[in-house]
C-alpha cells in the first residue's frame, strides 16, 4: 500500500509549482513530453493517467531521458528506479520543494548508482490501469548511453 501511496506522490509532481535550485533542474524536450501526463482521481483509493498524443505517438517506441537516479531498493548496483528531473538531495519528502517529474526505469543490466545524472534509452510504456498500483510511464528494456 505503502508503494502505491508512493506513485501517486510522484506523478503528483507533474502539476506541482516547485521552488528547486534551477541549475540543477534536468530540460529537455522529452521532459516536455512526459510532463504533459495528467492524474485524473475518480476515488481516493483510483487515480487514472491521461495521456495527450504528443506522448501516445511514443508508445512502444524507443525513448531517451537523462535525469537523476531516484533508488526504489538499497545497493550500489540498480536494476529498477525511478528517474527524476532533480537530484535526491533535493529532497522532495521535506521542506517546500514539491514532487519533481519522475518515470519507472528498468534496465536490461543493472547499473552503478550515482549522484551525477545519467541518459538511459528504452522502450516507452504506459500503463492504462489505476496509478495507484503502477506508475504511468515507464522505460522498460533500458540501457545506459
Amino acid at each position: 500500500m505503502r508503494s502505491l501511496a508512493f506513485f501517486l506522490l510522484i506523478f503528483i509532481g507533474f502539476s506541482a509549482k516547485a521552488q528547486h535550485d534551477p541549475s540543477d533542474q534536468m530540460d529537455s524536450a522529452n521532459w516536455d513530453v512526459i510532463g504533459g501526463v495528467k492524474i485524473k482521481t475518480v476515488k481516493p483509493t483510483e487515480t487514472y493517467a491521461i495521456y495527450n498524443p504528443a506522448i501516445q505517438k511514443y508508445e512502444s517506441k524507443a525513448f531517451e531521458l537523462s535525469g537523476y537516479i531516484v533508488p526504489i531498493k538499497d545497493g550500489m548496483k540498480q536494476t529498477k528506479f525511478m528517474l527524476s528531473t532533480l537530484p535526491i538531495n533535493q529532497c522532495f519528502y521535506c521542506g517546500k520543494n514539491g514532487v519533481p517529474i519522475m518515470v519507472l526505469v528498468e534496465m536490461a543490466e543493472p547499473i552503478k548508482f550515482t549522484y551525477q545524472p545519467i541518459t538511459v534509452k528504452g522502450t516507452l510504456k504506459l500503463n492504462k490501469g489505476n496509478a495507484m498500483n503502477n506508475p504511468p510511464v515507464e522505460l522498460i528494456s533500458s540501457k545506459l548511453l
